[in-house]
């Protein structure tokens, strides 16, 4: 991506108006600083080291496995891989410092520390207020297409205790030609305030291979599996209550392993009244859940992918209908649910 298009969309998010100062408020921070101290700059900072001392790790195991290479044309080649990959994470470490910089100049210097106290949660099977846009009613159930890929998202009869706090079990599962790809686990609460909190996931990635008999697919990684309370994991908010245009808050909060942040971008969504958020967006799928001009679209980012941006669009009562990439247009969209009419005959990608 070039720089241009990296400054035009900070500009964008800067031109939203809130800072995550916002956000942290609606999570607990109030956006309070101590004095001049720049925490998320020095978070950075620290961060920038412990991923260059990974590389060398890294770099050093690399070097002992070569090392045992019986064939010196082998071995050689085993060195300038090891050498060629560190330069790679050495550059990534850069860049992610670099756009860790950047979202501090967007969301504050406060330490990120949100109040989460079971006080402020409702039962997550009958909350007070439960978030339209984010519906998790047990047995909810919605499918999404991409290409060959199809995700399944749904709502279990299951709560996990997190932190004092009572959270509902949502399972995610994602098959790529027949192939189990990802099968997760996420945890949700229900604020008394009609916020819904992201407490955690627990994620597994599977890859199958051509001649396996039977055709098994092999978990590789459990990255960016968190859990808050647990290994200086803390909660994030997963949607407002009262969502407003400009609000940025953090999804996730485990450093250097999930660090997602959320720009809202609009709550008054309808095709054909913005161009650039009507981008890629397939027009019978925004008209049949986003008539009304109350869909809300979002920017989604990781600190961990600099550059990298997605756009995610809610309906009242729906939740999330439709994810794209800006800038490919590659798209996964809602094809089916099972407890609204709206989802019946839904175009398919």
């Amino acid at each position: 991506m070039s720089n241009t298009t990296v400054l035009r969309k900070l500009a964008l998010l800067m031109a939203t108006g809130l800072a995550l100062g916002a956000g942290s408020a609606a999570a607990g921070d109030g956006g309070k600083h101590e004095g001049k101290a720049r925490f998320c700059s020095t978070t950075a900072e620290l961060l920038f080291q412990a991923c260059r001392a990974s590389s060398t790790d890294d770099l050093l195991v690399a070097n002992a496995k070569c090392t045992n290479v019986s064939l010196k044309r082998e071995r050689d080649d085993c060195f300038a891989a090891a050498d060629e990959t560190q330069q790679e994470d050495a550059k990534t470490c850069r860049e992610q410092r670099n756009w860790r910089l950047d979202a501090c100049a967007l969301v504050g210097e406060g330490r990120y520390d949100p109040k989460f106290d079971a006080a402020g949660f409702d039962d997550p099977m009958s909350p007070a207020k439960p978030n339209p846009y984010f519906p998790l009613t047990v047995g909810n159930q919605w499918l999404f297409r991409s290409g060959e890929q199809e995700t399944t998202v749904t709502v279990l009869n299951e709560t996990k205790l997190i932190d004092d706090v009572h959270c509902i079990t949502v399972h995610d599962r994602v098959v790529t030609s027949g192939d189990l790809r990802e099968d997760t686990n996420d945890w949700y609460a229900q604020a008394k305030d009609g916020n819904t909190w992201y407490c955690g996931e627990e994620t597994a990635v599977f890859e199958s291979f051509d001649g396996d008999q039977p055709r098994r697919a092999e978990l590789v990684t459990i990255d960016g599996s968190f859990k808050a309370g647990r290994a200086g994991d803390k909660p994030g908010i997963i949607f407002q209550a009262s969502p407003k245009k400009g609000q940025t808050y953090l999804e996730e909060f485990s450093l250097a392993n999930a660090e997602d942040i959320t720009v809202i971008l609009s709550t008054s969504y309808a095709f054909g009244r913005n161009p650039e958020l009507d981008r890629f967006v397939p027009q019978a799928l925004a008209e049949r859940f986003c008539s009304a001009g109350d869909c809300v679209v979002t920017n989604n980012f990781s600190l961990l992918e600099p550059h990298v941006f997605g756009h995610k669009y809610y309906a009242r009562g729906i939740g999330v209908f439709l994810e794209l990439d800006p800038d490919t247009g590659e798209v996964e969209q809602l094809v089916s649910c099972n407890f609204d009419a709206r989802c019946a005959g839904l175009p398919t990608p």
